[in-house]
């Protein structure tokens, strides 16, 4: 049986065990990955593709975005359709110059791990975990499996960043949290086009026909989504019938819309999950494996980063002051902004999604909330500060 003896055993390597594991071995603190998909698999599967501002600078202070630095594109604004009506919400006028940058998931997690594996950083592919023992000591220890041998990481802490499905909230005890969860009645159906984006900035748009909302990757492929029912599939919907309906949902006067040859569509179930307790004993719990958002508001990755920076600082606190406030405190600190992010994700998906009819009552509350960010600054500031992400002092304040 293989053993493995590190300081803290991460599970998972996406956004948020990787980026832990780049962040931990800066402060000179051990660590090793275990991840039970494929390298393949990880650095292929399209996630989100919005980066907040505190994560653009993390990455930027590891020394991790000199490709995201050169390819990702900055934005100072989203545009938001009402009805045919468009107005900008400019975001580094009402920030204080924090915006935007969008740049894949997967090509975040290409980069961090081939800069980890390049500085000679431990991670096995393929490895799933099998079970945790000994979360309540100070010895916990990871079982897993990788290429038919059994293997087990012996650490300090265990940091599972192994999505939703993961084994982390799975080993904690049912009565050591709370779970919140809410199941939107719609869905998105997603694709990806070779084609040039028909806009500079991201544009949300309310329809009686169902939301829609123009993104992209990159200067020659675009990200769009339409609201479809739970129930849809993406065979029900032809090439033609999506951009045809794109076209209707998104359109303006004097504006149109760019389509091209799509090579990928999903279903997308818009939904909010997560716990109020994050840890248990040497257990610690970050990114989807504790929470999940619609992905309205483009907070999942960066949600999973600030998890990161909140273990970090505890970690810290702990190999460099022998002291276990600060990983006592996560659960407490880290929910300030998963409360506030699935706050705003609430808003902008009842803002633009139907879920009534078109002139009732609460299609006219949506109506006049988009008529308030053109009346009020600080309506609009309120949208710009949330979206770009609030800095971390922000929440220092609140009991």
């Amino acid at each position: 049986m293989k053993t493995i003896k590190t300081q803290v055993g991460i599970i998972g390597a996406g956004p948020a065990g990787l980026t832990l594991a780049h962040w931990l071995k800066k402060h000179g603190i051990e660590a090793v990955i275990i991840e039970h998909r494929s390298r393949e698999y990880i650095q292929g599967r399209v996630r989100a593709g919005l980066l907040e501002q505190n994560t653009v600078d993390i990455l930027k202070e590891l020394g991790l975005a000199d490709r995201l630095v050169k390819e990702g594109q900055e934005h100072h604004g989203v545009y938001l359709n009402f009805d045919g009506k468009r107005v900008r919400v400019p975001f580094g006028q009402l920030t204080g110059g924090r915006n935007i940058t969008i740049y894949g998931q997967q090509e975040v997690v290409k980069d961090l791990t081939e800069a980890w594996l390049a500085k000679g950083g431990q991670l096995l592919f393929e490895a799933p975990a099998l079970e945790l023992e000994g979360i309540e000591t100070d010895s916990p220890k990871i079982h897993f499996e990788h290429n038919g041998e059994k293997g087990i990481v012996e650490c300090d802490f265990i940091a599972a960043c192994d999505g939703f499905h993961g084994l982390g909230r799975k080993s904690m005890p049912k009565d050591a949290y709370k779970e919140y969860s809410v199941t939107y009645p719609f869905s998105w159906l997603g694709i990806l086009a070779h084609v040039a984006p028909s806009s500079e900035e991201l544009i949300y748009a309310y329809h009686e026909r169902g939301f829609a909302l123009h993104s992209l990757r990159s200067e020659k492929v675009s990200r769009l989504y339409i609201q479809v029912e739970n129930d849809d599939h993406v065979d029900n919907w032809s090439d033609e019938q999506i951009w045809e309906e794109l076209s209707v949902r998104l359109g303006t006067e004097g504006w149109k819309l760019n389509s091209g040859p799509i090579f990928e569509k999903s279903i997308t179930p818009m939904r909010s999950y997560f716990i109020d307790n994050m840890q248990h004993g040497r257990l610690f719990l970050a990114g989807d494996a504790a929470h999940i958002v619609p992905p309205t508001g483009g907070k999942g990755l960066n949600l999973a980063v600030a998890d990161v920076k909140h273990l970090v600082d505890g970690f810290r606190d702990f190999y460099e002051k022998a002291s276990m406030q600060a990983l006592d405190n996560y659960s407490t600190v880290a929910l300030k902004r998963i409360w506030r992010a699935q706050d705003f994700s609430n808003f902008m998906t009842t803002l633009f999604h139907k879920q009534y009819e078109h002139g009732s009552f609460h299609y006219q509350l949506q109506k006049a909330k988009f008529d308030y960010i053109q009346l009020s600054e600080a309506y609009a500031t309120t949208i710009a500060e949330n979206y770009v992400g609030l800095p971390f002092e922000s929440f220092e304040a609140l009991d």
